[in-house]
C-alpha cells in the first residue's frame, strides 16, 4: 500500500515497478554522480522523492544530505552510534575491498569490549579478500580488481549453518570448537590465517615518515618514505580543482552502478596527475605482514578555509606495478571531531590531521616497496569539497585550493602500519 499522500508524479514512477517486465530507468552513473549540486543527484536522474534530499518530516530527521555529521537524526532507527549495546551472539563478515571493512573491524571489537557476560566472547569475524559481498566469487585463482590474490576459497555455507544451528536450535555441533574468533585472509601471503584478537595479537607498530625536497608531485617525483622525520621543512603543493577531481580507480566500494569499479588495480597510470604527491620507501629487505590498523598523521596548510586530504596505501611490486589496499579522507572542517564546532581554515597556516584509520592485510614481500598516495580527491568514492567553506551539497561552483603537505621534526607526517612478525 502506498502512502495516502503519495503524488501522482510518485505513483506513475512505482507503476513502471508493476510491470510484467519491469525495468528501473537506465542511468549511467558515471556521469550522473559528477551532477551539482549535490543534492539534485537523485533528481536530475527523474528518481523519486526520499529521504536523501526532500523530505523534512520531523519523524525522519530532514533530508539526510543536509544533516550534519552530529545531526540527532542520525541515531534513530538502527543506524550505529558508539552508546549502542548490542547483547546477542554475532558472526561477522567482511570483505577487504568492501567501503566499511574498517568501521565494521572496529563495531565487532566495540561488541567484544561492551557486551553481557558471555556475549562478548561469542562473536566471530571472517575477512575475505573481495568485494563487497562477494565472499562465494572466489576461485583456485580469485582477483580483485587486476590483482590475483591466490585460492581464497571458504566454504561459507558450512560455517554459517553450522553457527546457526548451534546458537538457534542449540544443537552440541562442536563447531566454535574449531572456528577462531577472527579468520582473515592475508592478499601477498594468499593463505587463511586466524587469531583471537584484531589486529593479531602481538602485532606493533611500524612508523614511516613522509620526507622529500618538495617535488613530490606525480610517481616521478622525489616523495620517500622513510624511517625518521626530516629535520628541515620542504612542504609538497599540489592544486586541486574541484572541476577536475582525482578520478576512483579501483578501491574498497560498494553500490555505485558503473561509476567505480571496485578492488586492486595498478594505480600508476593515475599517479602520473600532478595533483597525486607520491611517497614511496626504499625496496624491503624483509617481507612484513601488515594486518591492522592503517593510521596517517599529516599537517596540512592551504590557501582556502576547508578542503579534503584523500590518502591510499599501495603494495609497490618490484616490476612497479602498484596496487591499492586502502583509503580514506578527512574534511578539514571537521577535522577537531565530528562533535565539535567547525575549524576553518587560515591562508598558510599549519594544521595536523589525524586521517580515519585504514585497515588491511598484506604482506608486502621483499623487494616491494610501501607508497602513501595523498590528494585532495578521490571521485566519485568521496564527494569532492568545493573548497568555499559553504555547504558544499547546494552548491554549483567551487574554487580551486592549493594545498601543501608539509614534512619535518617539527611537522611529522607519518604513517603507521600494524605489523605482524613471522
Amino acid at each position: 500500500m502506498f502512502p495516502p499522500n503519495t503524488s501522482q508524479e510518485d505513483l506513475i514512477r512505482a507503476s513502471k515497478m508493476f510491470d510484467l517486465a519491469p525495468q528501473m530507468p537506465p542511468v549511467d552513473w558515471s556521469q550522473a554522480l559528477r551532477h551539482l549540486p549535490v543534492m539534485d543527484v537523485i533528481k536530475a536522474v527523474d528518481g523519486p522523492h526520499g529521504i536523501y534530499a526532500d523530505r523534512a518530516e520531523v519523524s525522519t530527521g530532514g533530508a539526510m544530505i543536509k544533516r550534519a555529521p552530529n545531526d540527532p537524526a542520525w541515531y534513530r532507527g538502527g543506524l550505529w552510534h558508539d552508546d549502542m549495546k548490542i547483547n546477542i551472539p554475532g558472526f561477522w563478515f567482511m570483505s577487504w575491498y568492501d567501503v566499511s571493512v574498517g568501521p565494521n573491524l572496529a563495531a565487532y571489537n566495540y561488541v567484544r569490549r561492551t557486551a553481557r557476560g558471555e556475549v562478548a566472547n561469542q562473536q566471530y569475524a571472517v575477512i575475505a579478500p573481495t568485494l563487497h559481498c562477494s565472499y562465494k566469487r572466489v576461485s583456485e585463482n580469485t582477483v580483485v580488481g587486476e590483482r590475483n590474490v591466490g585460492d581464497a576459497r571458504l566454504d561459507y555455507d558450512e560455517l554459517t549453518w553450522g553457527w546457526f544451528d548451534h546458537f538457534l536450535k542449540g544443537e552440541d555441533n562442536h563447531i566454535l570448537e574449531t572456528m577462531p574468533k577472527v579468520r582473515y585472509y592475508t592478499m601477498g601471503l594468499n593463505k587463511w590465517q586466524s587469531s583471537d584478537t584484531w589486529p593479531p595479537r602481538g602485532a606493533l607498530p611500524m612508523k614511516f615518515y613522509l620526507a622529500s625536497g618538495g617535488k613530490a608531485n606525480t610517481l616521478n617525483g622525489d616523495g620517500a618514505l622513510a624511517s625518521g622525520a626530516p629535520p628541515a621543512d620542504q612542504a609538497d603543493s599540489f592544486t586541486y580543482d574541484p572541476m577536475d577531481p582525482v578520478p576512483s580507480y579501483g578501491g574498497n566500494v560498494c553500490c555505485t552502478g558503473n561509476a567505480v569499479n571496485g578492488g586492486a588495480f595498478d594505480q600508476r597510470k593515475m599517479e602520473a596527475r600532478p595533483d597525486i604527491l607520491v611517497y614511496t620507501s626504499e625496496p624491503l629487505k624483509e617481507g612484513i605482514e601488515a594486518s591492522g590498523p592503517i593510521d596517517v598523521t599529516l599537517y596540512v596548510s592551504s590557501d582556502v578555509k576547508d578542503t579534503d586530504i584523500t590518502v591510499k596505501l599501495i603494495d609497490v611490486y618490484p616490476d612497479g606495478t602498484a596496487y591499492n589496499l586502502d583509503e580514506t579522507i578527512q574534511r578539514l572542517r571537521y577535522r577537531d571531531g565530528y562533535d565539535k564546532p567547525l575549524a576553518w581554515m587560515q591562508s598558510g597556516k599549519v594544521y595536523k590531521v589525524a586521517l580515519q584509520p585504514m585497515t588491511t592485510s598484506n604482506f608486502f614481500a621483499a623487494g616491494h616497496r610501501v607508497r602513501l598516495e595523498v590528494s585532495s580527491s578521490n571521485f566519485p568514492r568521496f564527494d569532492r569539497n568545493l573548497n568555499t567553506g559553504g555547504n558544499n551539497y547546494d552548491e554549483s561552483k567551487g574554487v580551486v585550493a592549493h594545498n601543501s603537505i608539509h614534512h619535518s621534526a617539527q611537522y611529522a607526517s607519518e604513517l603507521t602500519l600494524t605489523v605482524v612478525k613471522h
